[in-house]
């Protein structure tokens, strides 16, 4: 393989894999603080596209738009959380019936409200081109998504790692029964943490319409490529999902070049494979459950 197209696909894997990352990293902290599988995570990421891309259409501040879809996300999944999940932690199976549930609402509301057509989300001009790597065009708009994904794991890293609501967090995903004993309101760290996983996802959501387009079965696409993400991280570590989402992104890429019918089916072998070797993930902790 020439250097350059090695490059060019390692890169277009990196970009994917940082779009894969922002999604899976609501889902990660969700899932490894409270043991919600959040199976609607996928909607509050096509609710994020579509607020986005409203919001673009009537500003023309793409900034503005991703700002406003990741605080319609943050908002939405505390809604979810308090009115509906609350209700249920430590039934699972219930969990995953509501949040089925919540898929179809959210999906028919998307319907609903902008229509059952695929809607163009128009990239901003200052990355609609393209530069030169190696004699070969790159586009702006992967920069930028690879970009985005770094500052998004700085940003909750340093979160959750210098400052004493991510210590609660951290604690939380440890021991919640100790961080309940120390006087801490364990529902509002968990209203907290959906906030925040809604908002990364509606943030995916709002980078990723120009990249994807908008449609109503969005939300479907979503949730199993960030599932395969969070299990081959680590359920808790966030780290975890970036190196994940970077593996899962960099295979189909290389895979899909060769193999585009088995670019997805390759993510799947390697979670199975994770799962075989290391259940708890490549950065995850074995937690013991009583």
């Amino acid at each position: 393989m020439e250097a350059k197209v090695l490059v060019s696909l390692l890169l277009q894997g990196i970009s994917l894999g940082m779009l894969y990352f922002i999604i899976a990293s609501g889902l990660s902290l969700i899932f490894g603080l409270m043991d919600v599988l959040n199976l609607a995570h996928g909607s509050l990421f096509m609710w994020g596209a579509y607020v986005a891309m409203t919001v673009y259409g009537y500003t023309g501040s793409f900034l503005l738009a991703l700002v406003i879809g990741a605080a319609a996300g943050a908002a939405l999944g505390v809604f979810l959380e308090v009115f509906t999940i609350r209700r249920l932690y430590g039934n699972p199976i219930s969990q995953v019936l509501l949040t089925l549930g919540l898929i179809l609402v959210l999906d028919e509301m998307v319907k609903v409200i902008w229509g059952p057509t695929v809607l163009p989300f128009p990239k901003p001009a200052l990355l609609a081109g393209s530069f030169k790597i190696l004699g070969r065009s790159f586009p702006y708009y992967r920069a930028f998504l690879i970009a985005l994904g770094a500052a998004v794991w700085a940003a909750v890293h340093a979160l959750l790692t210098r400052t004493k609501v991510g210590l609660i967090i951290r604690a939380g995903v440890e021991d919640r029964e100790m961080v309940s004993a120390l006087g801490v309101d364990v529902r509002r760290v968990f209203t907290l943490v959906f906030a925040l996983g809604g908002a990364l996802a509606a943030l995916g959501g709002g980078a990723a319409g120009p990249f994807l387009m908008v449609y109503p079965t969005l939300g479907m696409d979503i949730p199993f490529p960030a599932l395969i993400v969070v299990v081959i991280g680590g359920l808790g570590s966030f780290t975890g999902s970036a190196f994940g989402a970077l593996l899962v992104g960099v295979s189909q890429s290389f895979v899909g070049y060769y193999q585009p019918e088995l670019a997805v089916a390759v993510n799947i072998a390697l979670m199975a494979a994770v799962l075989l070797i290391k259940p708890e993930g490549l950065l995850g902790v074995k937690r013991e459950h009583a």
